[in-house]
């Protein structure tokens, strides 16, 4: 039979016992069922040493620190010997200052604080007598270090990438911004997870409100776990309702840094290799880290092809119904005739061809995903060829769809954000349907309906439609960097997040 035990959160502002016993017999109890903890009782020293009990998780522990810092140092000390205890040394300050060599360890008289070290993967040191725990800074669990970014490739720049271990991207960070400025904020989330989050943001040049109204979000989150950096980003997100994201999700350091050097706020999350970048607007998905690492005049027509995809993504599969159903006049004649005798042969609407091949294409997506990388992007072009020579021989689609939902997918693949491409790809569906519904006036109305929705949307209180919209909050100095990117010596001012006083960067 399970027996039911207390959660962390009930032993807060609970001391220690001063009787070692009683420590030991609390820890046997929260994880008798646990055959990765380990508990140990010990009198280093032999005579005149005090009675010691050290508990921690196997493998979530440097095992080689604790054993040459800690242990080792406590059976080498000759307790026998010492007169500290005549100068008014507590036999507490000298194991603490004398007997683990290591200069990460703290203290606490908290129970809530030591049960939670441990399950982080510290090592917590009880002494028989007191009423106070030495906690040892020791996790060394398992972790896949630093590589390459995957999702955000860049053809010049920096190749690293986050990692699931939180401290691992604060580092980074740091190495990138050596400011005394730059403030790392931690504290939890989740009452029986605890996931350690982490709050980065430059302190001169952040906007105090912004950074208020982050943190009270982050507060406000009640609930039992966080496993990722998404599960953060729905819940403290403005508009749930809004297939767009509302705060950008990056794996690159160096994306990080650039933005909390623009007055932005990033979250970073343990366990998630990827970190919440706040606020955001619609432009900021369309910027990618190599936008400034090349020359201005290569990377302006790169990003303007950039927001030509993404209107080719959402409104090309409506715009062809919409002419060749409502408007074939404003075809070349030509065409006009070789779509109708390919369209002749199929015995589906124009509109039923289109979803059921973007939908065999967004399944040869999702498996080309879910597929192990080698054999992933094989399939996905073997499949869709294959796919679509046999659709079109079969007489299902004609080659027209083909082309149509081929250069829709392609398009979608220049958006360099995952998560603005699934918004796009929902928003699809909505102008297809009203274009295969009104024709050209359907295809208006959804282009519109779209545009109204971003426009009422924000990101901590940012419109998301800056600098297209509002644009005179910055006096013009964020156009320099939207649609086109300006020469880097004409970039002298920060994006509007940044708090005013703090808005020239360059000089």
């Amino acid at each position: 039979m399970i027996s039911i035990k207390k959660s962390i959160e009930e032993f807060k502002e609970q001391k220690p016992s001063k009787i070692l016993e009683e420590n030991i017999n609390l820890c046997k109890d929260l994880f008798e069922d646990s055959t990765d903890f380990i508990g140990r009782k010990f009198a280093p020293g032999g005579a005149g040493a005090p009675w010691i009990y050290m508990a921690y998780f196997d493998a979530m522990t440097n095992r080689e620190m604790m054993d040459l810092s800690v242990i080792r140092r406590l059976f080498d000390m000759d307790w026998a010997s010492l007169t500290s205890y005549e100068k008014g040394e507590s036999v507490y300050e000298t194991l603490r200052d004398r007997g683990i060599a290591t200069t990460d360890l703290s203290e606490s008289d908290d129970m809530f604080d030591i049960l939670y070290f441990i399950n982080a993967g510290d090592t917590a040191v009880f002494i028989d007598g007191c009423d106070k725990c030495i906690i040892v800074a020791t996790r060394g669990f398992p972790n896949r270090g630093i590589q390459s970014a995957e999702t955000e490739v860049v053809v010049q720049g920096p190749r690293e990438a986050f990692s699931e271990v939180m401290r691992f991207n604060t580092a980074l960070i740091r190495r990138r911004i050596r400011d005394n400025n730059l403030v790392v904020k931690q504290s939890k989330l989740g009452k029986r997870s605890l996931t350690d989050i982490a709050v980065v943001y430059m302190n001169d040049i952040v906007r105090p409100e912004v950074l208020a109204e982050v943190e009270r979000r982050l507060e406000c989150i009640d609930v039992d776990g966080i496993s990722d950096s998404g599960t953060v980003e729905q819940l403290i997100e403005e508009s749930w309702l809004s297939p767009f994201p509302q705060v950008q999700l990056t794996e690159r350091p160096d994306k990080a840094a650039s933005s909390i050097l623009e007055g932005r706020i990033a979250v970073i999350i343990d366990n998630s290799p990827f970190v919440i970048i706040v606020p955001v607007t619609l432009n900021a998905f369309f910027q990618a880290s190599e936008d400034y690492y090349s020359r201005w005049q290569v990377m302006s027509v790169t990003r303007f092809l950039r927001f030509v995809g993404a209107f080719m993504a959402v409104a090309l599969p409506g715009m062809y119904l919409a002419f060749a159903l409502y408007h074939p006049s404003m075809i070349p004649l030509l065409m006009v005739s070789r779509l109708a005798e390919a369209s002749q042969a199929v015995p589906f609407p124009a509109v039923v061809e289109i979803i059921l091949l973007d939908a065999a294409f967004e399944l040869l997506r999702e498996a080309g995903i879910r597929l192990k990388s080698a054999s992933g992007g094989t399939i996905g072009i073997v499949g869709g060829l294959i796919i679509g020579q046999a659709s079109v021989e079969a007489g299902l689609v004609s080659p027209i769809v083909v082309i149509i939902v081929a250069l829709t997918g392609i398009a979608t693949f220049s958006i360099p954000s995952v998560s603005l491409v699934y918004a796009f790809r929902l928003v699809k569906y909505l102008v297809l349907i009203l274009s295969a519904s009104l024709g050209f006036f359907g295809l208006i109305i959804g282009m519109i309906l779209t545009l109204i929705h971003l426009s009422g949307l924000r990101s901590v209180g940012f419109p998301y439609l800056m600098p297209f919209a509002a644009s005179e909050l910055s006096k013009g100095e964020d156009l320099k960097d939207s649609i086109f990117r300006f020469p880097l010596f004409s970039l002298k001012k920060r994006p509007f997040f940044a708090n005013p006083k703090q808005a020239v960067r360059m000089k």
